[in-house]
């Protein structure tokens, strides 16, 4: 694992705990307990090392990758939001760009899953609607909050 490209432990850890935990049974807290160790003496010293480091290129590089990783999931890529603040200070502009696309598509898939709570809500409000349990008013203030969370 310290041989991989610096992104690769986080997203590995983040992937084990967000799909495959739950399948760990009685195990799952001393699974937990190992990520957290790799994380603190693998993953994160690597990923500090490279983000504030001097080597503008390893970094663009990094950024690069996570990029494309947070497009595709940003939960695998959260691990990096505790750093975005500080390389959105740093001088080159590339850094910046990426930082600032990284963060976007944080906030974009913040936004997604905001909608799809609402959304379902709003699935249930309208079944309950059409089942004569909640009266119009109710669903209209519940159709307006989605359709201003929607805008």
């Amino acid at each position: 694992m310290q041989e991989w490209p610096i992104e690769l432990p986080l997203i590995f850890i983040e992937y084990i705990r967000s799909k495959q935990l739950e399948n760990y049974g009685s195990v799952k807290k001393e699974v937990d307990n190992y990520l957290n160790e790799i994380m603190k003496e693998v993953a994160i010293p690597r990923l500090i090392n490279v983000l504030e480091g001097d080597n503008d290129d390893e970094i663009i590089l990094a950024l690069t990758r996570i990029e494309e990783i947070s497009r595709k999931d940003a939960e695998l890529a959260k691990p990096i939001s505790t750093y975005l603040k500080t390389l959105l200070n740093r001088n080159n502009k590339t850094i910046i760009k990426l930082a600032q696309t990284i963060s976007n598509n944080f906030s974009k898939a913040e936004r997604k899953n905001e909608l799809a709570k609402k959304r379902k809500i709003m699935r249930d409000k309208e079944k309950l609607f059409l089942e004569g349990k909640i009266n119009g008013e109710e669903y209209a203030k519940a159709r307006k909050e989605y359709l201003t969370l929607k805008e």
